[in-house]
């Protein structure tokens, strides 16, 4: 009930004063990739966070999680909706908004798994109208910058992406396809982060975070890839966590020194 309660209040609020604020400010096309990108970490952080919550995995962080990202997701939706220009952003937009919708009410409900089997499905297709904007908005200006915020912001992405997969096999959904996401995402990870190191335009702070991220890496990596033996829930809701977070801020950094 409390959950329920959350959710429409959280909603109303948004629906109400986010679309005011937000029109006010426009922001630039290095700014609008972040946020098109981060809406792609939402959808699957909300999947993850609402599997780490079914199996009552850290409960209490993982519901705040689960409500937290699917406010944020609202308000990043709306400053996207009120920056655009581009009737095709626009109907994909429009798609967004109402597969999100349908994923509404599985937040509210007690795991099981046909409802971890929406979730999954739900997640994918938020997955892939969101990166679907971010390529078009990218494709706008076709500049460097852009293009290493949208691949650093992919990371961001893939961290949740990883701790989705871990914690759906141990969800009831032990198959091939499972794992080969979970390390098809690991592969995606590693490549991409090699890239984003040996980028010559690395100002120090990135390049410190990068390294903070390749330490912790080496280490839980293996945790991620022992999926079918499973049991470290905990370790795999936090290190993703960890990496999600240094990712988030060397994104906003790419940002920054796009500015310069």
């Amino acid at each position: 009930m409390k959950l329920k309660k959350y959710l429409i209040v959280s909603i109303i609020f948004l629906s109400v004063s986010t679309q005011e604020v937000f029109a006010e400010k426009k922001y630039n096309t290095s700014e609008l990739v972040n946020i098109a990108g981060m809406q792609r970490m939402l959808s699957q952080k909300i999947a993850k966070a609402y599997f780490f919550y079914g199996q009552g995995v850290r409960p209490d962080k993982t519901r705040k999680q689960l409500l937290d990202s699917i406010v944020l997701f609202d308000k990043n939706y709306n400053i996207l909706l009120s920056n655009n220009n581009d009737g095709n952003i626009t109907d994909m937009l429009v798609f967004i908004k109402m597969s999100k919708d349908e994923l509404l009410p599985l937040a509210k409900e007690s795991f099981s798994k046909d409802n971890g089997s929406l979730m999954l499905d739900y997640s994918e297709t938020l997955l892939e109208a969101s990166n679907d904007i971010v390529k078009r908005i990218e494709d706008t200006t076709k500049a460097r910058k852009d293009k290493i915020v949208n691949l650093a912001g992919r990371q961001r992405m893939l961290t949740q992406r990883i701790a989705k997969f871990y914690i759906a096999y141990q969800s009831e959904f032990k198959d091939v396809n499972t794992i080969n996401q979970l390390r098809q995402s690991m592969k995606e990870f590693e490549e991409a982060h090699v890239f984003l190191a040996k980028n010559t335009q690395n100002s120090s702070q990135i390049s410190t975070e990068l390294n903070k991220v390749a330490k912790l890496w080496n280490i839980v990596s293996k945790f991620y890839n022992d999926v079918e033996r499973g049991g470290l829930p905990v370790i795999v809701l936090s290190s993703t966590d960890k990496i999600m977070t240094s990712m988030n801020h060397v994104t906003k950094l790419y940002v920054e020194l796009g500015k310069q």
